[in-house]
């Protein structure tokens, strides 16, 4: 008999393990989704010393023309990162002028937070 011709056991059955701990629970499969997509916006250098700089401002946003200098890279490439951080939830985007504002979000960094605790 081959591998492939041995019976497999119905979904509802797998989550039992031989050792009786199961393994049944922690995170659906969209969580988990939602999860890898936060962790990837931090798993980036640029995007962790962007968050950093801008929780670390007075107020708490920044500027993407003062983000620029800090990272060391042309505006454009920082407004993809920064938009990688707006989309995972952890930044938020405000239009001033010609200009865009980048504050913290909070709950997203909770989430981020919740993940690996």
């Amino acid at each position: 008999m081959h591998t492939r011709d041995l019976p497999v056991a119905p979904v509802s059955q797998r989550a039992e393990s031989c050792c009786g701990i199961g393994v049944a629970g922690g995170m659906t499969r969209e969580e988990a989704e939602r999860s890898a997509t936060l962790l990837k916006a931090v798993a980036d250098p640029v995007r962790l010393r962007l968050l950093s700089a801008i929780r670390a401002t007075e107020g708490g946003e920044a500027c993407v023309c003062d983000l620029t200098a800090l990272v060391g890279l042309a505006q454009p490439t920082v407004s993809h990162h920064l938009k990688v951080l707006v989309e995972a939830g952890l930044l938020e985007r405000d239009k001033r002028g010609t200009w865009a504002w980048f504050r913290l979000v909070p709950a997203g960094l909770d989430q981020a937070r919740g993940i690996l605790t």
